[in-house]
């Protein structure tokens, strides 16, 4: 449930996912499977760098999320998934320890790189989140430049857009997104998210995502939502969420992980534990987190199949998994 228990403190790290949720052993073939260790080492290289060299942990959280995001294989930036109607919503949020400050984006359709929206919202804004066509005028006034919106399509996520849509009809629920308990995990893992620690103490998490399979409406999850999904506050805990976004912002994850540290005087694992193994799973909240300290030490529980992660703390090797158990 944790890559470090009780560890020393060190000068700097970070943990980074690429989604949880319905992942097997039996379905993931060795070629693909390689392809989403090689990515997730190449993230995590790329913050470790930053932190590595003195940088600060909001933009080694940027730029392993942005890594994350280029690749087809999560359901973040190019390769999200598709809505019902067939077109691509994007949500992301990024969060500094340091100065409380938070930026999110929820529902954008021409942005490439949504982690680097919300960063810009939290820097260049007064405001934390901004939505739709509003987020998008916003971004134009930064120098963004839009994609169209099949830049971010794949066929692997046509795919599953096809499969959705038929477990939808066939369940009679294709006019109510809030028929949520016809999709399955299938429809919700791939969001990515990143936390760490830089060498100053200071905290970050950030978080990206594509949505939900044959989402309506304009659904928003977690990820954009700060404290469901995302949560940094230094000298307590940064968090970043993956899962059933509508559990996560009920029972307002990321934020209660770290108030069960702040306040109960708890360890990050030991309150990550709690949250999303006893808590969540109790309600059939179907999800994981990445979780960090202050002193570094980080927990990823998860009470699906798997989870995609990656650890780091200091200059020791990288812990690239997706089971518990490998």
């Amino acid at each position: 449930m944790s890559e470090y228990t009780n560890a020393p403190q060190v000068p700097f790290a970070i943990a980074i996912h690429g989604g949880a949720g319905t992942i097997s052993k039996a379905q993931l073939t060795a070629p693909l499977r390689q392809a989403y260790k090689d990515t997730l080492t190449l993230a995590i290289n790329r913050g470790s760098a930053i932190l590595a060299k003195g940088g600060d942990s909001v933009v080694a959280v940027q730029a392993a999320i942005t890594v994350l995001e280029n690749s087809p294989l999560f359901n973040a930036g190019i390769g999200s998934v598709y809505t019902y109607d067939g077109g691509h919503e994007l949500d992301a949020a990024v969060m500094d320890g340091r100065t409380m400050k938070a930026g999110a984006v929820a529902g954008v359709r021409h942005i490439a790189n949504p982690i680097d929206l919300a960063f810009a919202v939290m820097q260049h804004s007064d405001h934390v989140m901004l939505v739709g066509d509003g987020a998008e005028e916003f971004a134009l006034t930064q120098g963004f430049t839009l994609v169209p919106n099949g830049y971010f399509s794949t066929p692997a996520r046509n795919q599953q857009l096809l499969d959705a849509k038929e477990r939808l009809n066939n369940a009679a629920v294709a006019l109510q997104m809030a028929g949520i308990e016809a999709h399955n995990m299938d429809d919700k893992f791939g969001t990515v998210g990143a936390v760490a620690l830089d060498k100053q103490g200071n905290l970050a998490a950030g978080t990206s995502t594509g949505g939900m399979t044959a989402k309506r409406f304009g659904r928003i999850g977690d990820s954009a939502v700060i404290g469901a999904g995302t949560y940094a506050e230094n000298g307590v805990c940064a968090v970043s969420a993956t899962g059933h976004g509508e559990f996560f912002i009920r029972y307002h994850v990321a934020g209660d992980i770290c108030a069960k540290v702040k306040y109960q005087h708890k360890s990050v694992i030991e309150a990550a534990q709690e949250v999303v193994m006893q808590r969540l799973a109790a309600h059939g909240g179907a999800g994981g987190v990445i979780a960090i300290d202050s002193l570094g030490n980080i927990a990823t529980p998860f009470n699906t199949q798997g989870m995609f992660r990656a650890t780091q703390r200091s200059d020791e090797p990288a812990k690239v998994l997706i089971w518990e158990e490998e």
